[in-house]
Order: structure tokens, then sequence, then C-alpha cells
């Protein structure tokens, strides 16, 4: 089969890779129909995570369909459609237990696409099979069930119910990306009385209120601190979320919220950032990190099943799987092409 492969920071391919097999009794072997680009993905390409070593297949999304299941899968069969959940869960353990499927400790975790092959390629095995996908509902397309394998889940996990996001709040985000994206929409769920999207780029912007806020600050040309002071009464906000993954944006986010706040961090660092505890220990503030855990998911499903929801507007290009490097290409220069979501189809 052919497969995107790592081989070094700033090295990737489009090649051919020996077929993946059932390895353990609770796997399963998906035909990919359609995946996609995180911007973990760009992290790992830029060296940024030593775990992922040459000969990887990237990705960690997918929607496909079961073609092989081994003798001790009970939920999924061959034919169904699938969500390949960017998380694995072994279903025992005791973060299993608790639906902290991020900390697994059994096998599963982040592990497609970083530690084990991933879902960038024409066929991928999922370890855990049972406790590891989502059936598609009838009646949601392939993209929109894309959307639900990390971003849709990250955004409302790590930004929002971290956040601990509630009615009449001011929620700032600094990042209107994917991720950043989510979290806005995910936040609307739960009726602040403003969202602030904060990023350097005008497309993304505009994006943002398409996503539902009503506030934008571009912090190139305007002091997003003041901005949000003046809508929280000299305040700050209520909930700041982290969505880049850089020092400065970090730093950015301790600055905005207010006392007694939360800053959710849900971007992906590579570098360290400063924590400035001589400034935020006398404010009461909760900073929060975290990995995704996907125990959200099915409640995504139904909101998207039913209409709730519109992750379709995620997907701003689309590609043949064989355009893989293409893609890769139009998705890291997102600041020319304006993308944020690619789909890749087989």
């Amino acid at each position: 089969m052919k497969a995107l492969v790592y081989h070094g920071p700033g090295q990737r391919s489009w090649e051919e890779v020996p077929d993946p097999t059932l390895t353990s009794d609770t796997d399963a072997i998906v035909k990919v129909d359609a995946v996609t680009i995180c911007g973990t993905d760009l992290h790992i390409l830029k060296g940024d995570v030593p775990a992922v070593t040459d000969g990887r297949i990237l990705g960690h999304e997918a929607v496909g369909t079961v073609v092989e299941v081994g003798p001790g899968v009970r939920n999924v069969k061959p034919g169904d459609r699938v969500l390949v959940s960017c998380i694995t869960s072994c279903g025992r353990c005791r973060f299993c237990r608790e639906a902290r499927y991020g900390q697994c400790l059994g096998g599963g975790g982040w592990i497609l696409g970083h530690l084990i092959d991933g879902t960038q390629a024409e066929y991928v095995r999922v370890p855990f099979a049972d406790t590891s996908t989502f059936l598609v509902p009838e009646g949601v397309s392939d993209e929109e069930v894309l959307m639900l394998a990390d971003i849709g889940p990250t955004g409302y996990e790590v930004g929002v119910l971290n956040g601990r996001v509630s009615p009449g709040q001011t929620v700032v985000v600094v990042g209107a990306g994917p991720i950043g994206l989510s979290v806005i929409m995910g936040a609307r769920l739960f009726s602040p009385a403003h969202v602030v999207a904060v990023d350097i780029a005008d497309s993304r912007l505009e994006a943002a209120k398409q996503f539902g806020a009503d506030v934008t600050v571009n912090p190139s040309l305007e002091d997003a601190v003041a901005v949000v002071r003046a809508l929280t009464d000299g305040l700050g906000a209520d909930v700041a979320v982290e969505a880049v993954g850089v020092p400065a944006t970090f730093e950015q986010c301790t600055a905005l919220v207010r006392p007694g706040g939360t800053v959710a961090n849900v971007g992906v660092h590579g570098q360290p950032a400063v924590l400035h505890l001589e400034d935020l220990w006398i404010k009461d503030v909760t900073i929060t990190t975290g990995l995704v855990d996907t125990s959200s998911t099915p409640t995504l499903l139904r909101l998207v099943a039913s209409g709730q929801v519109d992750v379709a507007r995620f997907v701003t290009h689309r590609f043949a799987m064989a355009d893989f490097p293409e893609a890769y290409d139009v998705f890291a220069d997102a600041a020319t092409t304006q993308a944020l979501k690619v789909v890749l189809t087989a």
C-alpha cells in the first residue's frame, strides 16, 4: 500500500510500504476512506516530537471501512463504517476506567502516527478496536465525522470543559486555527456573554466570526488586553484559551485572564514558556493542560447527527490521497492558502 512516511525533521514521503496485519486479537484493519492532516503532524515534522522515529507512518485521524477484525473484537465487523479516534483506549486500565483515555496505561493513548504507524495510508491497523473506533451515524458524511477524530473533542474537552466555560462569561481564544475555531464553536454551546478571538491573520479572524466569535482582535494592530478589559469592567477574561503552542501566546493568555479565572492550554508546545508565578499566584489563576481523551466523542457525534453543530465548515481544501505531498504544503502554508482543514479521500 501507499502511505505518508516520516524520515526525520522536514522530511516526508508518499511511498510504498507493507500492508498492516493483525497483531492482536483486539485489532481491526480499516481501509481509510477519508483522512486529514493535524497541526500536531506539522510539529512532528519540525522535530518537536522526538518519540516519532524515522519510518513512522504519520496521522491519527480517519474515517474508513473495517475489512478485518481479530477474534476478540465484538463491537465492529467487516463492512462497518467507523471513525478512527486519535486516541486509543485499552478500556481496562485505571485511567480508561476514569474516561481519561489519553493517559491509557494499557498500550493506548496517543499512539497512532506517534508510537505506531498511523492513518495517513490506504490501510491502518487499529488496536483495541472495540474501544477505539466509533460507528458512523446514518446520514452523516465522512467529512463531518472526520472532524470529530481530533479537533472536535480536543477543542471541546481541553479548551471548553477544562476551561470551565459557563453562561455569561467572557471567553478569549488566542489562536484562530482549526483548534481555536473548535474551541469557539464548543464555547458557544454554553452561552457565554462574549467570545473573543485573537489572531494575527485577518483571514482567520474572519473565520472565527463564522464559528461564533463576536469580538476579534489582531494583536499586531491593537492591544488585546485593553480590548478584553474594556469588555469586562477592567477585570479580564473569565477563561483564556491558548490554541497556538508557542511561548508568547501562552504568556499572553496569562495576561488576559482575570483574577480567579482559568487559562486552558490546548496548543502543542515544542519550547519552554515562562510562567510568571510572581504575578499569578496572588490572582488565584487556574492553569489547565491536557491531551484530549475523546470521552466527548459520542456526545459530539449526536450533536452533529442532529444538526446542532456544523463541523463541515472546517474543510477548506480537498485532495486525492495520492496528492498527500501537495496537501501538506497547502496545510503548512495556511497564512497564504487560508487552509483550515484539508481532507484526502481514497
